[in-house]
């Protein structure tokens, strides 16, 4: 019996209970065998119930395998390179906790794997009908096809992302764009994949009234891209 992981999803998880199942869930919503599949959730110092949530669904979700790993100390960098050191998949997804998938996601990821793109970000659109949200992403879209910026949630092959390194864990922003940099200076292919996509939580957007969380993210973000405050508290 092939007991071979295609696609590993390792997710990231500090004080995430009221997301994160819904993260799992898409995992398991997957049109690819889910036997196949794996997904890691890296409890990141939660002080909340996330910890619980997960081991409460992972026998709801089989035959897709969960995996809870813990990781004390703060960091998205470090949780993510954590929970790559436990996966087993072929290929590592990096989803964030308040993020899902789209159904057709594992099945684009391997597929584009397998035409020559061992890495890639991924389309990335605003789980809401609220127009400010859905434009926020979309604008962050025209960066990423029109511009050739490749941040944010990633795929990345197992092989290619041990051989180089992994994230820089003292990066508290754009740790996925100097990733990719990083691989793209190697000469890696890295695509940005547009046929599927990942639905992400606009919390961070309303976090300021009179939408002014839309004018610090979008400013944070830019600075990031810049190089600059990547080490400054996200």
């Amino acid at each position: 019996m092939d007991d071979r992981i295609d696609l590993s999803v390792v997710i990231p998880a500090r004080n995430e209970e009221a997301f994160i199942g819904r993260a799992l869930r898409s995992v398991a919503r997957q049109a690819w065998p889910l036997e196949r599949l794996e997904a890691l959730v890296v409890d990141n110092g939660s002080t909340d119930g996330t910890a619980t949530i997960v081991e409460h669904l992972a026998p709801v979700l089989v035959p897709l395998r969960v995996v809870l790993v813990s990781e004390a100390k703060p960091g998205r960098s470090r949780a993510k390179n954590r929970g790559a050191a436990v996966a087993t998949g072929d290929i590592l997804l990096f989803l964030d906790a308040d993020s899902v998938m789209a159904p057709t996601l594992a099945a684009e990821i391997i597929a584009h794997r397998h035409t020559g793109y061992p890495a890639g970000s991924v389309r990335v659109i605003a789980e809401t009908t609220d127009f400010f949200d859905r434009w926020f992403f979309e604008l962050m879209e025209i960066g990423k096809t029109s511009f050739r910026i490749r941040a944010q949630m990633l795929y990345c092959s197992r092989e290619w992302f041990e051989r180089s390194g992994g994230f820089d864990e003292s990066l508290e922003i754009a740790e996925d764009r100097e990733f990719l940099q990083r691989l793209q200076g190697r000469g890696v292919p890295v695509c940005h994949l547009t046929t599927s996509w990942i639905a992400t939580s606009p919390r961070r957007l309303h976090r300021l009234p009179l939408r002014l969380g839309l004018v610090t993210t979008f400013l944070r973000w830019l600075l990031a891209e810049l190089g600059i405050g990547r080490r400054w508290r996200y």
